[in-house]
């Protein structure tokens, strides 16, 4: 496909310099110019996916020839069918987050929000969550994402992945370690097509991800994907890396497992929670997901009990909490000099 703009970006990526780079392309684009980026690493695609969704700059077209790959987008944002939903009616976008809980049967050294067996549950209960789903339906909310804590310690995670994935295709953020029992026969209840389970897993081999996560929860977790599998759900893996060397090795085990790109997530440590070292993101850096807690609507999945990231303690009705995150990001648009970048979750 011809492009406008040919844009060589070379070995970037979204952590190393490649988001300013497409901000000045975009100044310098009219509506409808095609925008090609070609580069070496092919890890750039799915970001670029994410970032031209939130941006509204249709992605239109991937490559890769003679190992370089090739993606062009649409400057601009097409119009939508009839019916269908847009950024201009919807507030702030189509992804939603739901922190069920912050209790967890693991005590991981980098949880970005402080998650333990003993921390409190903090629970959002299956009644807000009911609630929480049918507004989102009638605001044209298109995923939504369970996490916590562990979702897999409540007794009715069942009925609340149901109520979701009623509303709009879910993701249940999961350490795959508690698929057995009552818990089991929840998922069991569960549409395929409508529920994805996202499992954290570090590394290829136990050792990372035991450091982090505790002894022996690698070969656990790698029995609950299986199990998952076995019980026809698509699973996607997702690893916490500090480094490119980690995140390297994770992706050529991902290869040789015949993982799907969309299937992967891998993602840097936040400076944030329990993290003693990692990535500095403050809501200046990030582009905004409705993340809803019992405690109110929040920024962002990665900062949702910290008070910086806390955008109003009301959650009902939920047109105005996407609302007042709309406003705070305008707000945030006014400093030129701040560029939010992606921080993804899922």
């Amino acid at each position: 496909m011809r492009a406008d703009i040919e844009l060589d970006v070379g070995r970037k990526t979204f952590a190393s310099g490649l988001l300013p780079q497409l901000i000045a392309v975009l100044r310098g684009c009219g509506p409808g110019d095609l925008v090609a980026v070609v580069g070496d690493e092919e890890r750039v695609g799915p970001e670029l996916e994410t970032w031209c969704r939130f941006t509204g700059n249709p992605l239109v077209e991937a490559t890769a020839e003679e190992g370089r790959s090739r993606w062009v987008f649409r400057c601009g944002a097409v119009a939508a069918p009839a019916g269908v939903p847009t950024e201009g009616n919807r507030p702030v976008g189509s992804r939603l987050w739901l922190y069920t809980n912050f209790d967890c049967n693991l005590h991981c050294d980098y949880c970005c929000v402080r998650s333990s067996p003993t921390a409190p549950r903090r629970e959002l209960g299956l009644a807000r969550v009911q609630r929480i789903t049918r507004e989102a339906e009638e605001l044209g909310v298109r995923e939504i994402f369970v996490t916590g804590g562990e979702p897999f310690l409540l007794e009715d995670i069942g009925d609340i992945l149901l109520s979701c994935a009623g509303a709009a295709p879910t993701t249940v953020l999961t350490n795959g370690m508690l698929f057995a029992g009552r818990r089991i026969e929840s998922l069991r209840a569960l549409r395929r097509d409508r529920v994805v389970l996202q499992i954290s897993l570090d590394s290829p081999t136990p050792e990372l991800h035991d450091l982090h996560r505790g002894s022996g929860t690698w070969a656990r977790t790698r029995e609950g994907i299986q199990r998952a599998r076995a019980e026809g759900f698509r699973v996607r893996l997702a690893a916490t890396v500090s480094t490119d060397g980690e995140a390297e090795a994770f992706r050529q085990f991902l290869d040789e497992e015949r993982i799907a790109a969309e299937d992967r997530v891998i993602r840097r440590i936040a400076l944030r929670g329990s993290a003693s070292e990692g990535v500095a993101v403050s809501r200046a850096d990030l582009v905004p997901e409705v993340t809803i807690t019992a405690d109110g609507v929040y920024w962002h999945p990665v900062g949702a009990e910290d008070t910086d990231l806390l955008v109003t303690r009301e959650i009902f009705p939920l047109s105005e909490s996407f609302a007042a995150v709309r406003r705070a990001f305008d707000r945030e648009g006014e400093h030129a000099n701040k560029l939010a970048r992606i921080f993804n979750c899922a």
